[in-house]
C-alpha cells in the first residue's frame, strides 16, 4: 500500500495557488506571502520547495505548456483543426492565456523561459518535417507558420472585453462563428498539400 507524502500535498497546493497568483498579477506583481496564504502554508515552506518566485513561475508555466500540448495535440498535416483546438482551450481557460502572456512580457530579456523555447523548437521541427514529407507548402518558414497560427488561434481568447458586449442570447452563435473564421483563415493560409489542386 502506498502512503501519501504530506510534502507532496503542500507542493501541489503551492503550485495551484501560484498559478492563480501569476495569472492575476504577473511575475513582478505576484507576492509569495499571498501564494503561501492561499496554499495554507508559510512563506518559508514555499521557498523550501522553490528557490525563487521566478523559478516557481517557470515550473507553473512549463506545466501549463504541457497541459496545452496534451489538450491540443498539434498535427502538422491538419493545422486548421489544431488552430480550432487552441482557440477552444484558451477561450475555456482565459486565465491560462494570461499566465503565459505574463511570461512573454516579463521574461523576454532574461533567457529563463526555457519551456517556451523548447516547445517552439519542437513544434517548428514538426512543421519542417511535414514540409519535407510534402504535407505543407515548403515556401513558408516553419517559424512563421507557428507564430501566425498561434496569433490567429488565440485572437478571440484574448479579447474578453469584446465578447462581453454581445447579447447573451447571441453569444454561442457569435463564438461559433469566430471559431469558424479562425479555422477557415488557417486553412486558406496553410492548406494541406494538394488541397488547392483538388478544388
Amino acid at each position: 500500500m502506498t502512503t501519501s507524502n504530506p510534502g507532496d500535498s503542500t507542493r501541489v497546493r503551492i503550485l495551484d495557488a501560484a498559478k492563480a497568483e501569476f495569472a492575476h498579477y504577473g511575475i513582478a506583481g505576484a507576492r509569495v506571502d499571498r501564494i503561501a496564504k492561499t496554499a495554507k502554508t508559510s512563506k518559508e515552506r514555499v521557498y523550501a520547495h522553490f528557490r525563487s518566485k521566478e523559478a516557481l513561475y517557470s515550473l507553473v508555466a512549463a506545466q501549463e505548456l504541457a497541459a496545452v500540448a496534451e489538450a491540443t495535440q498539434m498535427d502538422a498535416t491538419d493545422l486548421p483543426g489544431y488552430a480550432g483546438r487552441i482557440h477552444d482551450y484558451f477561450t475555456r481557460y482565459p486565465d491560462n492565456l494570461r499566465l503565459m502572456r505574463w511570461g512573454q512580457l516579463e521574461l523576454t530579456d532574461t533567457g529563463t523561459d526555457d519551456a517556451t523555447r523548447d516547445t517552439v523548437t519542437r513544434k517548428v521541427e514538426q512543421l519542417r518535417r511535414a514540409q519535407r514529407d510534402g504535407h505543407l507548402d515548403p515556401a513558408w518558414n516553419p517559424l512563421d507558420i507557428l507564430m501566425f497560427l498561434n496569433q490567429l488561434a488565440m485572437s478571440w481568447a484574448g479579447q474578453p472585453d469584446l465578447t462581453d458586449t454581445i447579447d447573451p442570447a447571441d453569444r454561442d452563435a457569435f463564438s461559433a462563428a469566430r471559431r469558424a473564421a479562425i479555422v477557415t483563415a488557417v486553412a486558406r493560409l496553410f492548406p494541406a498539400a494538394g488541397a488547392s489542386r483538388q478544388r
